[in-house]
C-alpha cells in the first residue's frame, strides 16, 4: 500500500502540493492526470525519495522495490537482451553468487526458483519483442540504436525487473501503435502496483482501474478508467457550480438587507446579524475552467480529385525498394490511418507522399496546385532552441505585421508569454504546437502527421481531433493514439511485407490481431452486392460528414436552449407567453435532433456496407 498523507511541497515559493493525501492499495493500477505543470512528475520524484517533502509523509511497505524508467537510456556495448536481464539486480546477484556454503547454495537456489529466474531469458525476450525488437536486434549492442529505441530498452528493463511499485511517466511517447497496445495489455496483467502518468486516453481506459487527479494542490482518487473519471468530474463540477451560484444569490440577498437597513435604528440589530452571517459563510468557489485548448488550421481551396495518385510505384533509399507495387489514390476529403508494425515502411510511405522521397519505379502524379503539410516528431527537436516562436514565424512570413503573427500563434494556443519565450524553455507540448503551426501555415490540401500527439495533453489531443474533423484537406495519420485514430480516420491502410493495401477490418479487429494474432470474427453478412465505385463511396463519405455537421449544429442549438430554460430568471421575469415560446422552440429542436440522428445513422450504415462490400 502506498500512503500519501497531508503532503506539502513548493518549488521556488510556488506550492505544488498543500495538504494532499491519497491511499493506493497494493495491486491497483492508477493513472495520474492533471494539467501540465500541476506536479505529476514531481510527485513521482517525491515517492522515490529524490526530493524532500516540506511537510507530511509518503510511505510504502518495508522492503518494497520502487522502479521506473531512468532519464538516461542505456548506450553500452551490452546486447539488448543482456541489458534487460541485468535490470533485475536481485536475479543478477543471485546468479553471480559463488558461495561454497551448502546452506547458502540452498538458499540461493530456493530464491532463484521463487523469482522464476530460469525463465528470465524467455521473459526478457518476450518483453523486447512486444516493444518492437526482433530476435536479431535483441543480440545487438545498445549503442547501435538511437535514443528513442534505447528508451524502449530501458522500459523493457524495468518491466522485466517487476518492482512492487512501478512508476511510468508518459511511456507511450517513444512507442508506436503496436508497442503501445502491447504495453496496455502487459500493464493490465502486471502483478503489482502501477502508477502511470499518461495523456493517452486509450491506455487510461484499458490499463488502469483508478485515476488519481492532481488539481488545486490536492489529490483525489477516482474509481474506473479515464472516461469514468471524466463523467464523475463533470458531475462534481456541475454540483459545485450550482452550489456556488446559489450561495452567491444568498450573499446578494443578505448584503441587500444590510445595505438597506444598516442606517435604521429599528433594523440595526437584524442588519448586524446578517453581517455576521456573511462573515461566517464559508465561500463556495466556482470551479475554475481550463483555458480553451485550440488548434485552428487554415482552410485550403478545393482541388479536383484525386489530389495524389500512385500507379505501380516503388520507393526506397537507394538499394532494394522498401515498398513496391503501390497503386493508391488520395482525395481531398480522405482521412487515412497508416497501420503496420514498426519497420514495415509507414514513415517511408509518408515521405513519398510528402515529396521528401522520390519514387524509384512507377509513377506518382499530384495536382499542380497541391500544397502538402508534413509533421513528424523529429521536427520538434529541430526547432531553433535559441529563438522564440515569434522569430520562427517571422522567418516564414517576413511580410506580415507582428499582430498578425501573434494572432497565428494564439490560434494554436501559444499566447503572448509563449510567443516571446525561447524554444529551449518551452514545454514539449508547446514545441509540438509550434511545429504543427509551421506545418499548416500554407493551408495544405494534404496534411501528413507522424505521431502528432506526443507531448500533447488530453485537452490538446481533443482539440486536435476537433481541428482535424473540421479541416477540409486530406489527412494521413501515423499514431499510437487509438482514440485519435478512431475519431479521425475513416480509411485504414495496412503497410506490410513491402505492400500497402486497404485494411478490411476496423481498429478493434486490428488491435485484436496485434495482441492475439487473430482478428475478431467478422459479422455474418448477406451475400455481397455489386461493389460501389470509388466516386460512389466518396459521395457516401461526404453525406456522412454533412449529416455529422448538421447534427453538431442542432446539438449546439439544443444546448443553448437548455441553458436558457435552466436559467431561474426566465421563470421569474418572463412576460406572458415568453416561457411557452422558449419551451416550444426546445421541443422543435429536439424533434429535429431525432430526425438528424436517424439520417446520420442511415448514412453511416450505408457507408459501412459500401466499404465492407
Amino acid at each position: 500500500m502506498l500512503q500519501i498523507v497531508d503532503i506539502s511541497y513548493a518549488i521556488a515559493g510556488n506550492p505544488l502540493f498543500d495538504g494532499a493525501s491519497a491511499t493506493i492499495p497494493a495491486g491497483h493500477k492508477v493513472g495520474i492526470v492533471g494539467r501540465n505543470g500541476a506536479g505529476k512528475t514531481t510527485l513521482f520524484r517525491l515517492i522515490r525519495g529524490q526530493l524532500t517533502l516540506d511537510g507530511g509523509s509518503i510511505s510504502v511497505p518495508a522492503r518494497a522495490r520502487i522502479g521506473g524508467v531512468s532519464q538516461e537510456a542505456p548506450g553500452t556495448e551490452l546486447s539488448l537482451l543482456e541489458t534487460v536481464l541485468a535490470a533485475d539486480e536481485e536475479r543478477a546477484a543471485l546468479l553471480g553468487d559463488t558461495s561454497d556454503d551448502p546452506d547458502r547454495i540452498a538458499e540461493v537456489q530456493t530464491r532463484l526458483a521463487d523469482i522464476d529466474a530460469w525463465s528470465g531469458e524467455a521473459r526478457a525476450s518476450a518483453i523486447l519483442k512486444g516493444l518492437g525488437f526482433t530476435k536479431e536486434e535483441q543480440a545487438m549492442p545498445c549503442s547501435a540504436f538511437s535514443g528513442g529505441w534505447r528508451m524502449r530498452v530501458a522500459l523493457a528493463g524495468v518491466l522485466f525487473a517487476q518492482p512492487d511499485l512501478l512508476l511510468l511517466d508518459e511511456p507511450t511517447n517513444y512507442l508506436d501503435l503496436e508497442g503501445a497496445l502491447w504495453l496496455e495489455s502487459y500493464l493490465a496483467r502486471y502483478p503489482h502496483t502501477v502508477l502511470i502518468i499518461s495523456h493517452d486516453r486509450g491506455l487510461l481506459n484499458r490499463a488502469v482501474d483508478h485515476i488519481l487527479h492532481l488539481e488545486g494542490r490536492e489529490l483525489t482518487l477516482y474509481s474506473g478508467g479515464y472516461d469514468a473519471f471524466a463523467r464523475a468530474r463533470a458531475e462534481t463540477r456541475a454540483v459545485q457550480a450550482a452550489a456556488a451560484k446559489k450561495q452567491e444569490a444568498q450573499r446578494a440577498h443578505l448584503q441587500a438587507f444590510v445595505d438597506r437597513f444598516k442606517a435604521k435604528a429599528s433594523k440595526a440589530k437584524q442588519a448586524q446579524s446578517r453581517v455576521k452571517m456573511l462573515e461566517r459563510m464559508e465561500t463556495i468557489r466556482m470551479p475554475e475552467d481550463a483555458a480553451r485548448t485550440v488548434f485552428s488550421f487554415p482552410e485550403p481551396e478545393d482541388l479536383s480529385p484525386p489530389i495524389v495518385n500512385l500507379d505501380n510505384a516503388a520507393v526506397g533509399y537507394g538499394g532494394a525498394p522498401v515498398l513496391s507495387r503501390l497503386s493508391l489514390r488520395i482525395d481531398q476529403d480522405d482521412r487515412i490511418a497508416l497501420l503496420g508494425r514498426n519497420g514495415e515502411g509507414k514513415s517511408t510511405l509518408s515521405k513519398l507522399l510528402s515529396g521528401k522521397l522520390q519514387a524509384c519505379e512507377g509513377r506518382v502524379t499530384a495536382s499542380s496546385k497541391l500544397r502538402i503539410g508534413y509533421f513528424a516528431q523529429h521536427q520538434v527537436d529541430e526547432l531553433h532552441a535559441d529563438e522564440t516562436p515569434l522569430q520562427h514565424l517571422r522567418r516564414e512570413r517576413p511580410e506580415e505585421a507582428p499582430p498578425k503573427l501573434r494572432a497565428r500563434l494564439a490560434s494554436f494556443g501559444l499566447m503572448a508569454e509563449q510567443a516571446e519565450t525561447v524554444v529551449a524553455k518551452l514545454s514539449g507540448g508547446q514545441k509540438a504546437r509550434l511545429s504543427l503551426l509551421l506545418a499548416t501555415l500554407d493551408a495544405p490540401h494534404l496534411l501528413i502527421l507522424d505521431e502528432p500527439t506526443n507531448h500533447l495533453d488530453i485537452e490538446s489531443r481533443e482539440a486536435l481531433v476537433e481541428a482535424l474533423t473540421a479541416y477540409s484537406g486530406a489527412v494521413v495519420l501515423v499514431s499510437h493514439d487509438m482514440h485519435l485514430l478512431s475519431l479521425v480516420a475513416d480509411r485504414l491502410w495496412l503497410v506490410k511485407d513491402g505492400r500497402v493495401a486497404p485494411y478490411e477490418g476496423d481498429l478493434e479487429s486490428y488491435r485484436a490481431l496485434l495482441l492475439t494474432g487473430e482478428e475478431k470474427p467478422a459479422k455474418t453478412e448477406k451475400p455481397a452486392k455489386k461493389p460501389l465505385t470509388h466516386d460512389q463511396v466518396k459521395d457516401l463519405r461526404s453525406e456522412v460528414r454533412r449529416c455529422e455537421a448538421r447534427l453538431a449544429k442542432i446539438e449546439e442549438m439544443r444546448d443553448k436552449l437548455a441553458t436558457k430554460l435552466a436559467d431561474p430568471e426566465l421563470y421569474e421575469q418572463a412576460r406572458a407567453g415568453e416561457l411557452g415560446t422558449w419551451q416550444k422552440k426546445y421541443a422543435e429542436v429536439m424533434e429535429g435532433l431525432d430526425r438528424a440522428e436517424a439520417m446520420w445513422v442511415a448514412a453511416a450504415e450505408r457507408l459501412e456496407r459500401a466499404e465492407a462490400g
